[in-house]
């Protein structure tokens, strides 16, 4: 039985329908994401795991306990805003001890778990200090560390980065991650950031319009996207627009309707376990960086440089061609980069191309 679950949750307000039968299993020790855009139900589910909103249907349990209706501070849970919400009159140590006092947990063992856990989020030397004299960083350890001082059967984190610079969101990221394996605890983490998503997870659940459109590993949702919204959603990828032409077992060819340099309008891929017949329009995704430039008569496309982005280990290109505008993404290994306005082919391994969408043929 997974440790935590959600069962055909909802949540209406009036006509709005912010989360739409959602269903998800947390298993014990797993750190799990909900991400996707504003206003995509993510918070609102976040927020109905710790009590503050009540669901308009389904069940919510934790450890084989119904928990649906329970009041939030009967649940037990960790909770870390995005605002941090100190308390701006005690000290670091004292925010920290507060939710033990409220638990009514000695003073003696109070003073030992506090001791214990800022030493784990690195902040034992500064247990005197008032929350105005903290860093942003060190704001949020504290933070972490009251939600986590109570041993929480669940850690909630809502965007508990949002308000870092992006240098000290990308260290805290890495920070967070070690703590949650170090004391085990099932965490969920709400975020609109890819790329934190992607490097701290164990899973990811990408959430579209109240919806879950794909839960996977960060790999395989950034590797396999299941639709459309999630290819274009994680990360940065290219679209391409096509008909099935032909099928030999689970060989497909595609006609782009374009004169590709090298293999005409055509490109060959499996059918990745997919229902495809002759006649079928697909989309196709492949990201930037399985995108490789090279001479203009050597790549599948040819392309032209409308712009160009240095990103330090890499570079970023825009490119002009018949199937539409390409990204390419090329690290930077020292050569000399291609100029805006210069001719290139486009090439690619044919495992790259992901088969993301699908429309039968009629007739």
């Amino acid at each position: 039985m997974s440790f935590l679950t959600l069962t055909d949750v909802s949540k209406s307000f009036g006509d709005l329908h912010a989360v739409t039968g959602l269903n998800l299993s947390v298993e014990k020790g797993e750190f799990v994401s909900l991400l996707g855009p504003s206003g995509c139900g993510k918070t609102t589910t976040l927020q109905m795991i710790a009590g503050f909103i009540e669901t308009s249907r389904g069940r919510i349990t934790l450890d084989g306990r119904d928990i649906t209706h329970m009041k939030p501070n009967r649940r037990g849970l960790g909770i870390v805003f995005q605002s941090y919400a100190l308390f701006p009159h005690m000290s670091v140590a004292q925010n920290v001890s507060f939710g033990l006092e409220m638990r009514g947990v000695d003073k003696a063992e109070r003073a030992d778990r506090v001791r214990e856990v800022l030493a784990l989020v690195r902040l034992d030397a500064l247990a005197h200090r008032f929350p105005r004299e903290l860093s942003g960083g060190q704001r949020q350890r504290v933070a972490i560390a009251r939600a986590i001082v109570i041993a929480p059967p669940v850690l909630l984190l809502d965007e508990p980065m949002s308000n870092l610079d992006a240098k000290l969101r990308e260290d805290m990221q890495f920070e967070l991650r070690a703590i949650q394996r170090k004391i085990g605890t099932t965490t969920i983490m709400v975020t609109h950031d890819q790329s934190e998503a992607l490097s701290i997870s164990d899973r990811v659940v990408v959430m579209e319009a109240g919806r879950i459109t794909q839960i996977d590993t960060p790999y395989r949702a950034y590797e396999r996207p299941e639709n459309l919204f999630v290819s274009q959603f994680i990360g940065k990828a290219n679209m391409l627009a096509g008909k099935v032409v032909s099928r030999d077992g689970d060989a497909i060819r595609i006609d782009f309707g374009h004169d590709l340099a090298q293999t005409g309008s055509l490109a060959q891929l499996a059918s990745q376990g997919q229902s495809i017949s002759v006649g079928d329009a697909v989309t196709l995704c492949i990201r930037p960086e399985k995108l490789r430039l090279c001479a203009p008569d050597k790549g599948r496309l040819a392309g032209n440089v409308t712009s160009r982005f240095f990103l330090g280990s890499q570079w970023l290109y825009r490119l002009d061609s018949r199937v539409g505008e390409m990204l390419v993404c090329c690290q930077n290994h020292g050569d000399e980069p291609f100029p805006e306005g210069a001719q290139v082919g486009i090439d690619w391994h044919a495992d790259s191309l992901r088969l993301i969408g699908r429309e039968r043929a009629h007739g």
